[in-house]
Order: C-alpha cells, then sequence, then structure tokens
C-alpha cells in the first residue's frame, strides 16, 4: 500500500467522494452501511393515505350529496361574511370590495378545478399590505395591481410553476406568517376602539399605551373595545361549546351580540357602513394602467403574485391534511386562483387567496366536492344584494376583534419555542423574518427570510472538519467533508499554521473532502506553489474516485529524494513506467505521493 500512488486508492478513514452518504437514522440492527445486511426490499404495506391519494388521483371522486353541501355552503358563508367585511376595512377600502372579493373566491375559483374543498376570498393575510399599496398608489390602482398578479398567476400555473412553492424554507413561510399577524393585531386595536391607526407597525405598537388611556376615557370607545374583547374570547373558547351549539361559526355569534349591544339606548358605536354593490365596481381605465410604468406598480404585482400564490398553495397543503377526498393538483390551483385575481382585478376589488378559515370550516361541515364553496359565493352575493342594511348594523370593532383573532392564528407565538427546541438556526431564520417584516414590509422581510435561509443551508452543506498533527518533521493538515468558499477562512488558518511549524515536509491529506469548489481547490494550489518555492518538501493527497485494487500504479524516485530525512518513514522508491510512451514519466516539477503506512493519530481515526 505505501508503494501507491496517492490517487491510487483512498485510506480507510476517508470517505470515498463518489459513494452515496451514510444516513444519519441506521436501523439499530442492521445499519444501512452495512455490507453484511441485505438492503430490505419488501414493498411497504398500503397505507390508508396512499390509497386514498391514489383514489383521488384517479377517481372522479366523491358523489355529492346535496343537502350536506347546502348546509356546508351556510357555514362557509356565515364565517366568510364578517371575513370579508373586516378584511376589507383593515385592507383600507370599502367594505363592498371584500364582498365582492368574497363572490369571486366563491363563483370564479370555486367552481375551477384544482382544489376541492379549500376555499378562496379575500384574506387577512394581505390585508396589510392592500393597505400599503393603497395609502401608497390609491385604490383605483389596486385593481390593475390585482389583474396583473392574477394574470401572472395564470402563466405560472400554465408553466407548471405551482409546486416551486413548495420549495421554500417552512421557518420563512412560518415567519411570514407571523409578521402578517402581529402587524395586523396592533392595527385592529385600534378600530377595536373605534379609533384611527397611526400608520406603520412600529407606529402601532409604540401607540398602544396611548390608546389604552383613551379608550378608558371615553365611555362609547369602551364600550367598543368590550365588544372587540368578547368577539376575541368567543373565538378562542367556542370550539369548547358542548354539542350542535359549537358548530354555529364564533363569528356570528360575535355579530349577533355585537348588534344587539348597538342597537341599545345609549350606545354610539361606529357600525359598518354599506354601499350599493355594483356602483362599488371600479373598472380600471386607461390612466390606471398607465401606471405599468412606474416601477412601484410593478414590484407591487410581484409581490402580490407571490405572497397570494405561496399563501393560497400553503393552504392547499394544510387542507389536504384535513381530509381524505381528492388532493389538490398545484397547478391548475393556481391557475384558478390566478382566474380568480384577474376577474377582482378587472372590477377593481381586493385580491383573492385561499383562506384557511373557511377551508377548514367547509371541511368540518362534511363538504365533498366543490359546490359548497361555489354555493357561499352566491349566498354572499343575494345577502349583500338584497340585505344591505343588515350589514350597517354590525360595529366595526366586532370585525376588528375578529381580525385580532385572525391575526393571532397567523401569529401562532407557540411556533416560536417549539422551532427553537427542533432547530435553532430555522428559528433564527423564523424570527429575522418576522422581525424584518415588521420594522420595513412584507416582500423586503421575505426576501430577507429566503437569504437568510440559504446562507443557513450553504453553512450546512460546507461542513468542512479540519485536523492539525505535527510530527517528527511533518507538518500534517487533514481535512474532510465539504469544502467550499464559506470554509476558506478556516482553511487558510490551518494552512498558515502548517507553514509556520517550521517542519520541513508539509502534507495535506484532502482524500476525505467529498466536495472542493474552486475556491479552496485554488487556495490550496497557491500555497502548495508557494511553499515548494520556499524549499518546503510538500505533499498533497487530492480526492479522486478510487481506482482497482488491481490496477497498477506508477511510482517515481524524486530528484530531492535523497535530502528526505531518515526518520520520514516514507521509503525511496525507483522509477517503473507503467506504459510505453514519451508522457510515461513525471515532469521537472511534478510530485509523487505515498499513502503513509503507519496508523493514523486516534483523533482522526473516526473521520
Amino acid at each position: 500500500m505505501s508503494g501507491m500512488h496517492a490517487r491510487g486508492r483512498v485510506p480507510a478513514h476517508a470517505r470515498i467522494p463518489d459513494a452515496p452518504p451514510v444516513p444519519d437514522f441506521p436501523a439499530p440492527n442492521a445499519p444501512a452501511h452495512s455490507p453484511t445486511h441485505a438492503p430490505d426490499i419488501t414493498p411497504p404495506a398500503t397505507s390508508r393515505m396512499d390509497k386514498t391519494a391514489r383514489a383521488g388521483k384517479n377517481a372522479k371522486g366523491p358523489k355529492a350529496d346535496l343537502a350536506t353541501e347546502i348546509t356546508a355552503s351556510l357555514v362557509v358563508f356565515l364565517v366568510a361574511l364578517p371575513l370579508c367585511i373586516g378584511v376589507a376595512v383593515a385592507s383600507g377600502v370599502p367594505a363592498e370590495l371584500g364582498i365582492i372579493s368574497g363572490v369571486i373566491g366563491g363563483l370564479v375559483v370555486g367552481a375551477a378545478r384544482g382544489s376541492t374543498l379549500q376555499v378562496s376570498g379575500p384574506a387577512a393575510g394581505l390585508a396589510a399590505l392592500v393597505a400599503e399599496t393603497v395609502l401608497e398608489h390609491g385604490v383605483a390602482m389596486l385593481g390593475v395591481i390585482v389583474l396583473g398578479s392574477g394574470i401572472l398567476q395564470i402563466v405560472l400555473g400554465l408553466v407548471r410553476l405551482g409546486r416551486i412553492f413548495q420549495a421554500i424554507s417552512l421557518a420563512v413561510v412560518q415567519g411570514m406568517l407571523a409578521g402578517i399577524g402581529l402587524p395586523l393585531m396592533f392595527s385592529q386595536l385600534y378600530p377595536m376602539s373605534d379609533s384611527k391607526a397611526p400608520g406603520t407597525p412600529i407606529e402601532n405598537m409604540a401607540g398602544i399605551p396611548g390608546l389604552i388611556a383613551d379608550t378608558v376615557a371615553n365611555p362609547q370607545a369602551l364600550i367598543a373595545a368590550g365588544l372587540g374583547v368578547v368577539t376575541i374570547v368567543l373565538s378562542f373558547l367556542w370550539k369548547k361549546m358542548p354539542g350542535p351549539v359549537k358548530k354555529i361559526p364564533a363569528a356570528l355569534v360575535a355579530v349577533g351580540i355585537g348588534i344587539g349591544v348597538a342597537s341599545l339606548p345609549g350606545v354610539d358605536v361606529k357600525t359598518l357602513q354599506v354601499g350599493n354593490l355594483l356602483a362599488s365596481v371600479n373598472v380600471p381605465g386607461p390612466n390606471e394602467f398607465a401606471g405599468l410604468a412606474d416601477v412601484g406598480i410593478i414590484t407591487a404585482i410581484l409581490t402580490f403574485t407571490v405572497i397570494a400564490s405561496a399563501e393560497s398553495l400553503f393552504t392547499a397543503a394544510a387542507v389536504d391534511r384535513m381530509h381524505s377526498g381528492p388532493r389538490t393538483r398545484y397547478n391548475p390551483e393556481l391557475i384558478a386562483q390566478g382566474a380568480g385575481n384577474t376577474v377582482a382585478g378587472i372590477l377593481g376589488a381586493l385580491p383573492i387567496t385561499a383562506v384557511v378559515a373557511r377551508s377548514s370550516a367547509n371541511v368540518q361541515a362534511g363538504a365533498k366536492t366543490r359546490l359548497s364553496r361555489t354555493l357561499h359565493g352566491l349566498w354572499l352575493l343575494a345577502f349583500a344584494l338584497l340585505l344591505p342594511q343588515v350589514l350597517a348594523l354590525i360595529p366595526i370593532a366586532v370585525l376588528a376583534g375578529v381580525l385580532v383573532h385572525s391575526g393571532w392564528k397567523l401569529f401562532a407565538p407557540e411556533e416560536f419555542p417549539k422551532m427553537w427546541r427542533q432547530d435553532r438556526g430555522e428559528f433564527a431564520v423564523m424570527t429575522l423574518t418576522t422581525l424584518v417584516i415588521v420594522a420595513t414590509a412584507l416582500l423586503e422581510g421575505v426576501l430577507f427570510g429566503l437569504a437568510a435561509g440559504i446562507v443557513l443551508a450553504a453553512l450546512r452543506m460546507s461542513q468542512t472538519v479540519i485536523k492539525q498533527h505535527l510530527e517528527e518533521d511533518t507538518a500534517k493538515v487533514v481535512m474532510a467533508g465539504n469544502a467550499t468558499f464559506l470554509r476558506l477562512p478556516q482553511l487558510i488558518e490551518a494552512l498558515e499554521a502548517a507553514a509556520e511549524a517550521g517542519k520541513p515536509r508539509i502534507r495535506l491529506d484532502l482524500t476525505g473532502v467529498t466536495h472542493l469548489d474552486h475556491a479552496c481547490r485554488n487556495q490550496v494550489e497557491e500555497f502548495v506553489a508557494q511553499q515548494r518555492g520556499f524549499g518546503l518538501r510538500v505533499e498533497l493527497l487530492m480526492p479522486g474516485p478510487a481506482k482497482p485494487v488491481g490496477a497498477p500504479a506508477p511510482v517515481v524516485d524524486l530528484s530531492g529524494e535523497q535530502a528526505r530525512p531518515t526518520g520520514s518513514g516514507l521509503p525511496r522508491r525507483p522509477y517503473a513506467p507503467t506504459a510505453p510512451g514519451p508522457a510515461q514519466g513525471p515532469g521537472p516539477t511534478a510530485e509523487w505521493f505515498y499513502l503513509d503506512t503507519r496508523p493514523m493519530p486516534e483523533e482522526y481515526a473516526s473521520r
């Protein structure tokens, strides 16, 4: 073994680069890398979920029970109505636009193929982004932005990029939702007390002490805040109610209580102002489309596209776990969402996404087909057209309370300690994403989170172990793992330490490196050339595929071999050519190396 070329065989302590990685979780009695155990190729038993997934993919789906579908649609309608209005109010647009988006989410997206049971409409997760966009560009430009987003979603679905939104770090997604939910909660505390929010999330948070003082000093504001608190408490506790009572949506119960309190003599709380639904339609004109030349408008379109698509497809994955029916087809679903946003943009309404609250209500109500979610849009349209005077009785504080609860569910504070226990690196990504969204805006926070996630993944993929060892006449550096530019400082430090050791010979063993990028390779080669220029003996063992055991390997007597110290342990070998030809021997600057037959020090044995 000592006479073989360094690239001919790989030491026992090094990983062969072409070998598959050993799993971190082998079976206790049959390790995956053990040659004495044959792999278990018995096909696993078909699980219920596998059967369900195949049935959902290949079958036409369950038959509709008309009575159940109608009942489910009414339940979804009762959940969606206060949410549509509340999201519109939180977005800084007329309540009618929220209802229009809810109708489109039912009649357009609901009737399309893609997902079966998830329900779409205006989402609380986009309320802060819409409010910021309306404040900057005006309500008239909202239609152009939503229209552009819808067209982009259709294009993404047609080119089959629907699943690309699943390739986003879970920490970034959770951080994004928390970054949406936290500002939403603080912004809705103001209308919950019949006050106006100051503006940015930071300003809203800073103004809470003053809001509390003003609310306590104003009896009517205190009544409004009480309605909001009751709504929040009901939203959290209503599921614990016994029997069929809990099937009634908590938001509907809160709206009923709010209407009752607001109608009492002496109570003067702000109620919803609802106008003509058809008169609220605002089709974008040439002036609005001219705004597409503005970089800010293009940025808004891209932001809406990414966030709305991601939220819809993440919701689809969550809803699929709630039922055993047909699974979501992501590309058709993205096209359906794009169609809904295209129609919403043409009518100047709010952007549409899939919404967890409505979707879960649909599943829990026993829906099996798309009929229930389509009918819920019809009920919204009929209610808004035939009974608009009822909407004017709803206190704004109640709708704000509903959104505070939605914001808390998006924020999900319990996910932070859970992520801390599972993965502290991902916890850092999640927390940074949330903080940047709160401090700046949604797009900046998501981009920052994605960048942080990529950096974390790169650092973890670049796990490099570098060990140094000094012998009588040799400074050894042994490196294993993935050597990328991220580990250059560590590599340079080890090389400099070897050079400063004052030994006449330096041995660099990189045979355990599974990946060596250009930056690290260039650094090593420059170091070797520099030290050889100083007259030192430098031996470099580079990673490479193993050759067959019986393959002949050239050996060489280097010109500097006579100067090798006797204690080096590396024997002299005469040059023995293995093939005829002028290029069979090394050139004047070539180096041929030998594997050290002596055992590695104990600390290297596991490397």
